[in-house]
């Protein structure tokens, strides 16, 4: 489970995450990563839209994004929101294909910034 400093609570941060983020993405996920001046732990908001299944499938997925985005949490920069979105694949990737798509963007994304 995602600690609730972690987690990205309102509406306004995933808009700031989505608008003036930078934006990486695949055949599986789509991450935003906006960075911020603030010293606060790095927050991770999660979208799973109905396209990629019901909601059980939604779900699963969701609980394998989050738990592979908590260990990568001392990657994100400090005071960082970062918006996970599910693509409609998602559904049928098993958990290894979510990781190496997730390390992949933030690769490209963290690689950017630097």
């Amino acid at each position: 489970m995602l600690a609730r400093s972690h987690r990205l609570t309102t509406p306004a941060q995933f808009r700031t995450a989505v608008r003036s983020g930078r934006r990486a993405g695949g055949p599986l996920v789509v991450l935003h990563l906006a960075a911020t001046s603030s010293p606060d732990q790095p927050r991770v908001g999660f979208v799973v839209s109905k396209a990629v299944g019901g909601a059980v499938v939604r779900n699963r997925v969701k609980r394998r994004l989050r738990e592979i985005l908590r260990g990568r949490l001392a990657l994100l920069p400090l005071g960082s929101l970062t918006v996970v979105r599910a693509q409609p694949q998602t559904s049928t990737a098993t958990y290894s294909d979510l990781e190496s798509a997730v390390d992949r963007q933030l690769r490209r994304l963290i690689g950017e910034a630097a």
